[in-house]
């Protein structure tokens, strides 16, 4: 994928002023690297530098490499694109005599013109220092702890220095002071941090006051080629931290960038690593993958690389069992749902995980047991109005637009559920029966491991992430069906989404979406009259 929009040359860039200091940094840092590191080769694109040797370089450590200072105007950066509360942030800090920069993918998301997530700032203070500069700071985190700095509603992650160069292999400060005879340049320093970073495209430093972004890994490079590539060699990234399997997923689905041969071959052949991660983290990489706007690119790549069989192999068995192929272009049902949830998502107007996990179920009750297109719109319509299941079939009997024929999840509607009513409700109220079923099913570990039993050649697997109280929540979207009006469940007043609610878990919310994302697939409004 070629980035059209990103409008910058870099034609004019600082070179680092001590180039045998730059030599003695990237001496100093070694990383171990496993066997098959030995006979991969790296995907080497045409008509560019050679980012992959830049990238060697750094992970041999026995090789120098090009380091830029890039002016943030040249990118297209501006001040007016970090939010209110970061500038706060970076401003109370700066006040106080400390350096503050940008980093990680906020800075790359600028680069791009799009709305970071959020913005992370890394600063010369210690922790200590920053928690006396703002009243409402705290220290969290163990291993890593950083502060978080409260603005109003709103939370600014704080990172220093002095942490990351404690959690390095070594403190690069202490070296650099015997060879430079200085307390430690600054390039080594930064370089030391962005080295730590997943990503090449995530280790990019902006400064927003010299209005420079420093760039040690090739990043800018990477992010004009659209690629995803380890800042050191994948096999040792992924087995230093396999979280950054999944966060390799999210970006390339997220950015829709392609991930290098290297990196790409160690995702798929160190995919089992994955089980070793706490059900907390995969359910966060999850959500960031499914309720921020790229949940049907993200559950493509998990399909393709295998991750998907061992994180949600009910859905993994309904791919296969449907004829997907890994590298498979077409669509179905599942992923047309996800694509229209992600039409009303972005990185910054997210969901509660309560709705793809509704999602999840309603596919996985609708593909054990096909249902007629009315159905679907009847009990979507339901959900959506809080329980009058009589009136949403009374809708329902209006619909002229067609369905989607595509899907054999949705099966014609017998003569007697287009001319009996009763018939109609009935057959609503069992799927809703088959959704609480699903439900269950996803998070029950032994029918879980049965699904697995389609998949011999993959790690076993009888993984549940999803918490009982996230699934209680997810629960409550369909308790007005059964139950219809009278325990007061209550519709959502308009059509506009109202973000903060839905992020919250708001349920009138939550349902109002979840409905608009079912019509919206059963009856797209580009179908054509001809099935």
């Amino acid at each position: 994928m070629a980035i059209s929009s990103v409008g910058f040359a870099c034609r004019s860039y600082f070179p680092v002023r001590n180039r045998t200091l730059q030599h003695h940094c990237l001496l100093k840092i070694r990383f171990n690297t496993i066997a098959a590191a030995a006979n991969e080769t790296v995907d080497e694109p045409d008509g560019f530098a050679k980012v992959g040797d830049r990238q060697d370089k750094v992970a041999d450590g026995t090789r120098d490499c090009e380091w830029k200072q890039v002016n943030s105007k040249d990118l297209g950066i501006t001040s007016s694109m970090i939010d209110k509360p970061t500038r706060q942030v970076l401003n109370g800090l700066k006040k106080k005599g400390h350096d503050v920069y940008l980093v990680g993918g906020c800075v790359r998301d600028l680069i791009l013109k799009r709305t970071p997530r959020d913005f992370d700032i890394l600063t010369s203070a210690e922790l200590r220092e920053v928690v006396r500069t703002f009243s409402r700071c705290e220290i969290v985190g163990r291993r890593f702890p950083i502060c978080h700095v409260h603005v109003g509603d709103d939370i600014v992650e704080v990172s220093s220095f002095s942490t990351s160069a404690q959690n390095s292999s070594r403190n690069m400060r202490t070296e650099l002071k015997e060879t430079s005879g200085s307390d430690g340049d600054e390039d080594c320093i930064r370089l030391n941090n962005c080295l730590q970073r997943d990503f090449t495209i995530n280790g990019l430093m902006f400064d927003p006051y010299a209005k420079l972004v420093y760039d040690y890994l090739g990043g800018i490079e990477d992010i004009r080629k659209a690629k995803v590539r380890t800042v050191i060699h994948a096999g040792t990234s992924f087995q230093q931290d396999c979280a950054r399997i999944l966060r390799a997923i999210r970006v390339a689905a997220r950015l829709g960038f392609r991930i290098s041969k290297e990196t790409a071959h160690f995702i798929k052949h160190l995919s089992f690593l994955v089980q070793r991660l706490d059900k907390g983290r995969i359910l966060m990489e999850m959500n960031y993958m499914l309720a921020y706007g790229s949940a049907e690119a993200s559950l493509r790549l998990l399909w393709k690389f295998g991750i998907l069989e061992i994180i949600l192999p009910i859905q993994a068995a309904y791919l296969a069992q449907s004829g997907f192929k890994r590298r498979d272009k077409r669509t179905n049902m599942l992923l047309s749902l996800f694509s229209n949830l992600d039409k009303l998502l972005a990185p910054d107007k997210p969901c509660h995980s309560s709705l793809w996990i509704a999602i999840l179920a309603f596919h996985k009750a609708l593909s054990d047991q096909p249902r007629s297109p009315l159905v679907v719109a009847a009990f979507s319509l339901a959900v959506h109005n809080g329980g009058d299941i009589h009136e949403a079939a009374k809708i329902t009997k209006k619909i002229t637009r067609p369905h989607d024929g595509t899907f054999f999840e949705l099966v014609q509607e017998s003569e007697e559920e287009n001319t009996n009513f009763e018939t109609l409700l009935d057959e609503v109220m069992d799927l809703d029966a088959s959704v609480k079923d699903a439900l269950n099913q996803m998070t029950d570990g032994y029918y879980i491991s049965k699904a697995m039993a389609a998949y011999p050649q993959a790690p076993f697997s009888d993984m549940v992430f999803i918490p009982l109280q996230l699934y209680l929540r997810a629960g409550r979207i369909f308790e007005c069906v059964r139950e219809e009006r009278q325990m007061g469940f209550e519709a959502k007043q308009g059509s506009k989404i109202e973000y903060a609610a839905l992020y919250s878990g708001d349920v009138p919310e939550i349902r109002h979406v979840f409905a608009r994302v079912v019509f919206d697939t059963v009856f797209p409004l580009n179908q054509s009259q001809e099935l």
